[in-house]
């Protein structure tokens, strides 16, 4: 199993701030439903409190990871990597979905980001590393710019390069 994430950044690589992302876009939740459909997510507990009702997500197995010795109805709580990747392992596809210090910890073991640009630049506070700065990683995908309510957006695969 290859780890990889999925994440919108904003044109300055933020992707939130408070803890929620101030800008959504319809068509970047369809893709992300659709990418993560049937597979493993691996999230922290603080995003995930910030799903509708702070449940774990349908149709996805819930791998959380906090420090807390807490119980969440739908998903398997985790407190390190080690155990996070040990549990993913059990799945065909496993993406890491947030937040900020979550992917942190997991980019590392990424092989493969989805990522949605979104060509605005909102206040955040949170941040996802700028792969296009990375020397060992390549864009090897990307949709034309599209457009929803007036706000540009597109759609990219970045992939870790081998040896990397």
């Amino acid at each position: 199993m290859e780890l990889e994430a999925i994440v919108a950044v904003y044109a300055d690589w933020g992707i939130g701030a408070n803890g929620t992302q101030p800008v959504v876009l319809k068509a970047d939740r369809a893709h992300f439903r659709e990418l993560t459909k049937d597979a493993a997510v691996i999230v922290g507990r603080r995003t995930l409190g910030d799903f509708p009702g702070g449940k774990p997500l349908k149709g996805r197995y819930n791998i959380v990871v906090s420090r807390q010795n807490i119980q969440i109805e739908g998903a398997e709580l985790v407190h390190s990597t080690e155990e996070a990747l040990l549990a993913a392992e059990k799945h065909t596809r496993c993406l890491v979905i947030g937040g900020a210090s979550v992917y942190r910890q997991f980019f590392p073991c990424l092989k493969r980001v989805y990522l949605t640009k979104i060509d605005l630049v909102p206040h955040s506070d949170s941040f996802f590393p700028n792969l296009d700065a990375l020397p060992d990683w390549v864009c090897a995908e990307e949709s034309p710019w599209q457009e929803e309510n007036g706000l540009r957006y597109r759609f990219c695969t970045y992939e870790r390069m081998a040896g990397n």
